[in-house]
């Protein structure tokens, strides 16, 4: 009987560590199939989900309710499982090198957990070799037994898009490795059980690890050269946005736009792989140039919510500014590593006190977090200008009438509107005399 047979026939249990925007849709769609032990540290998270509540929106609350997960925070529980999946957060430090501190934890719990046949598979955005050079010897160290005798271990980037409601779980090729050919089969066979996309079998753990942090390298340096041009165009008096649509007529476009690049992907992973390559003493040049064009992209959006200020004939100081969107991306309430952040902090230093109007973000989150206090947009009135940083599909739905009525009714200065994400028609607002700025 192989490992996955086991798992059908409810000889034994799956369990997932770490149930956030990755985690959790893993653990709904296991158990739809297999017996799921879900696992965090975080207790008031196991009572959400144990309510149907779940707040990175990432799964119904039908799905919830009707789920048999068995969810706790308690990890003596873990060791009624014989397959692991380990999907916990890979954050970076201050000064920009990975923080490995949450997926070392997690290896220490399951360390302390797995019992002989287990087989662990990590999905945690990691650097190539982190697998095999830091998880493994530490489950190794608590549990007593020795990967590829005792135990197994592969990885399977995880390719979640958060607030894609196209792009899911089940229609997303899932990569898939292991430490050898067994392993390798038994994580295939066991994943292949909810990717209906089916699954691709990399030739190594540390291929699998690479493969994720080139996606998003290369999404993230797709990006800055966007951001690059949009900076020269705006000097240039060029809308980047009509000259996007004109590149987009052949048929080899790449699609990209310019914006704020945040969250806990695109924002971070390229710093691990950074930090590998300086490990080995290369001095990453394209990646790295990348990363900081767009970590500057806030300063430079700020500055120009200042200059069209100032070319309205508003007083910057006694400006009333609204900033649509706090999220790091459209549809989603997570704000972790948000860049509109860095927004808000630019013009604060300006003497603004922005509000901010985000109708997805997480009130007490965006508070812990940001410290930003969330107002309705039903409160939102005598502006002198707004932000549309996120194109969540709340703020596109918005009629003219309703944007126009936000406004101070001031006939001596221009009302301005910063159109970070393309959304709004400009012609049309410049009908009714409001300064247009698009990135």
């Amino acid at each position: 009987m192989t490992l996955c047979d086991s798992l059908l026939d409810k000889k034994a249990k799956l369990a997932i560590i770490g149930l956030g925007y990755v985690g959790l849709p893993l653990a709904v769609a296991f158990a739809k199939r297999v017996d799921v032990i879900g696992f965090d540290v975080n207790a008031e998270k196991i009572s959400k989900y144990k309510s149907g509540q779940d707040p990175t929106g990432e799964t119904e609350s039908t799905d919830l309710m009707d789920t048999k997960i068995e969810f706790t925070s308690d990890q003596s529980r873990l060791k009624d499982a014989i397959f692991y999946v380990v999907a916990v957060p890979t954050p970076i430090n201050n000064d920009k090198t990975p923080d490995l501190s949450p997926v070392e934890s997690a290896s220490s719990i399951v360390g302390m957990n797995i019992r002989k046949g287990s087989v662990i598979v990590f999905e945690s955005t990691v650097y190539p070799g982190v697998t095999e050079s830091v998880c493994i010897p530490i489950i190794e160290r608590e549990s007593g037994m020795k990967c590829g005798v005792d135990f197994k271990v592969g990885y399977s980037p995880e390719r979640i898009n958060p607030g894609d409601k196209q792009h899911r779980l089940k229609n997303i090729v899932k990569i898939v490795s292991g430490i050898d050919k067994e392993s390798l089969d038994d994580i295939a066979q066991v994943y292949e059980l909810i990717i209906e996309a089916g699954v691709y079998k990399a030739n190594s753990i540390m291929v699998a690890e690479a493969a994720k942090v080139v996606e998003n390298s290369q999404r993230d340096i797709n990006i800055a050269f966007m951001n690059e041009l949009s900076m020269v165009f705006n000097r240039m008096g060029i809308d980047t946005y009509e000259v996007i649509d004109a590149m987009n007529t052949k048929w080899n476009a790449l699609g990209f736009y310019p914006g704020l690049v945040g969250g806990h992907c695109i924002g971070v992973d390229p710093y691990y792989f950074i930090y590998k390559a300086e490990e080995l003493g290369y001095h990453s040049q394209i990646i790295l140039s990348g990363r900081k064009i767009n970590d500057g992209m806030a300063q430079f959006i700020a500055d120009a919510v200042i200059k069209e200020l100032v070319l309205s004939g508003r007083a910057v100081r006694d400006s009333r500014v609204v900033v649509m969107g706090v999220t790091f991306k459209e549809n989603c309430p997570d704000v972790r590593n948000s860049k509109v952040c860095g927004v808000i902090e630019r013009l604060q230093e300006y003497g603004i006190a922005p509000l901010v109007v985000d109708p997805v973000a997480n009130i007490e989150e965006t508070a812990l977090e940001h410290n930003i206090q969330l107002t309705d947009i039903d409160n939102i009135r005598d502006v002198d200008c707004i932000i549309f940083a996120v194109a969540h599909q709340e703020f596109k739905a918005l009629s003219v009438k309703s944007i126009l009525g936000m406004f101070k009714k001031d006939g001596n200065h221009q009302n301005v509107i910063i159109d970070i994400k393309g959304i709004l028609p400009p012609d049309l607002y410049q009908q009714h005399g409001v300064k247009m700025w698009r990135l």
